[in-house]
């Protein structure tokens, strides 16, 4: 699709409700030629008020929309807020009425759902008047609708007794025993990068260490702990020990509410392992299947079984853990509506605390006959997260976190589900943005919320595990600075 604006440079809010619209279109920013389906986004500004006109013409029929904001006493970003949602509005009242399905998640955009209930909670709504705009503004669908609001009161309730000197903490390990195809993450195959594991393991305890140092200068408590990767357990027993022993000794732990560390692959799990995690202070762990079905796993690219998952699942189960949460992933390569309920089924049936249902999401530089084949599993990925909705609720799990991505399939969307009291406090807070978390190793994104105002600042060290080992002085500066500048 071509596509113009008039009066506005708003490309990303154009292209992203396009894209959500019409995720197998090429777009292309161009006057209209009269060949193509063609979008134009015109604003005008007169009085106060913001007007958007949008023309869309799609497989021949040509629709227009009208959208107003008022824009008298904002600032910049706020108007700019406002004319990116009446930019997308327009978008969608014109292109979503050709389309054989709309989207579940209507007019939203956006990874974090959750958090603008929350906003929209702070501005004096009801649950019920933001359950009323999800659906009539934004066209949301009442199912997604529940889960934003559900998702975003389990936000609520972690602030209650969070303290302003508690920040959490994420150790990153970017190793994986094989490299999975649908895979996204910036991670190592060990079969490439074995030699490098040790110097990392070495050089991440050094960043524990003075990320400690840092956090008790500052009067700082870590409130979490979360381990992952790439596959943590890729490491040794005896490197797990290392780097939990390390975190003890370097944290102050006095508030600590929860220790998560993500095993992940079965096929790296033994009992060696869990021993060591469990020794190191964990009461969580992540025994990750993404599907129960050995076809689907072997052509996703994972070297073990149905069964592999079940063996790790039950050593975890006798190390003692107290919450074990369970991945699965929607749209996999090979898998259907029908084998994708055996393996909520079968996962319902091991019972784990958790179980974390993701929608498949395509890499980013996917060429357009990979976008297109994602846009066609709309309808059975859709019957495969009603199902879990469905199901898990009668099993005892409600919805805990909910977060989305822009190339998932569908357009849909990732759910924590828990049993009572067993939320992962963590995937909250980093989900909704509600507390500092500073990571430690390759790729991990440091973020210092001021909750006061909501502002977000980051500090990103090396992605890769080569030059994570050279930035080690580097790296301290960086999150020196970002604390720093919140004493300021």
């Amino acid at each position: 699709m071509n596509y113009t604006l008039i009066g506005h440079d708003l490309i990303h809010a154009a292209e992203e409700m396009l894209f959500q619209l019409l995720p197998a279109a090429l777009l292309r920013r161009q006057e209209d030629d009269g060949t193509d389906d063609f979008c134009c986004s015109a604003l005008t500004e007169r009085d106060g008020v913001m007007t958007v006109q949008t023309e869309t013409r799609l497989a021949g029929v040509t629709r227009t929309s009208t959208r107003t904001a008022e824009s008298t006493g904002l600032d910049e970003m706020a108007r700019k807020r406002a004319l990116s949602e009446i930019v997308k509005l327009g978008i969608y009242d014109t292109v979503a009425p050709g389309l054989q399905t709309p989207p579940d998640w209507g007019a939203l955009t956006g990874v974090r759902p959750a958090k603008l209930v929350r906003s929209l909670l702070h501005r004096g709504m009801t649950r019920g008047q933001v359950a009323e705009q999800f659906r009539d503004r934004y066209f949301v669908s009442p199912a997604r609708t529940a889960l934003a609001v559900r998702c975003a009161a389990y936000a609520e309730q972690a602030l209650d007794g969070l303290g302003e000197d508690e920040v959490s903490l994420y150790l990153g390990i970017p190793f994986c025993p094989s490299r999975c195809a649908y895979c996204s993450f910036v991670s190592s195959s060990i079969e490439k990068s074995a030699g490098l594991i040790e110097p990392y393991v070495d050089a991440l305890c050094a960043d524990v260490q003075g990320t400690g140092a840092l956090l008790r200068e500052m009067g700082k408590k870590v409130t979490s702990i979360y381990i992952g990767g790439g596959t943590p357990t890729t490491l040794s027993a005896d490197q797990l020990a290392r780097l939990m022993d390390v975190t003890a000794k370097a944290m102050d732990f006095s508030a600590l509410r929860e220790y998560t560390v993500e095993a992940g692959r079965p096929d790296t799990i033994t009992p060696e392992k869990l021993h060591a995690i469990r020794a190191g202070g964990a009461d969580r762990v992540s025994i990750n299947p993404q599907t129960m079905n050995d076809e689907v796993l072997a052509r996703i690219g994972r070297r073990h079984s149905a069964d592999d998952v079940v063996r790790a699942y039950e050593q975890a189960r006798s190390a003692g853990f107290r919450v074990i949460n369970m991945d699965t992933i929607a749209g996999l390569d090979g898998d259907t509506p029908e084998s994708f309920a055996e393996t909520i089924t079968k996962l319902i049936a091991l019972d784990p605390e958790n179980i974390t249902v993701h929608t498949l999401a395509i890499k980013r530089g996917a060429d357009l006959s990979d976008r297109a084949g994602n846009a066609a599993q709309h309808d059975a990925v859709r019957q495969m997260l009603d199902f879990a909705m469905e199901h898990l609720p009668r099993a005892g799990y409600g919805p805990y976190y909910l977060y989305r991505q822009k190339f998932s399939a569908g357009g849909f969307e990732n759910v924590g589900w828990c049993k009572p009291d067993t939320e992962s406090f963590y995937n909250i807070a980093m989900m909704e943005e509600i507390q500092t978390i500073l990571s430690c190793g390759a790729g991990g994104v440091s973020k210092r919320v001021d909750r006061d105002t909501g502002r977000i600042t980051r500090f990103t060290p090396p992605k890769y595990p080569r030059e994570y080992l050279e930035a080690g002085e580097r790296i301290q500066a960086g999150k020196r600075r970002l604390l720093r500048e919140s004493e300021d």
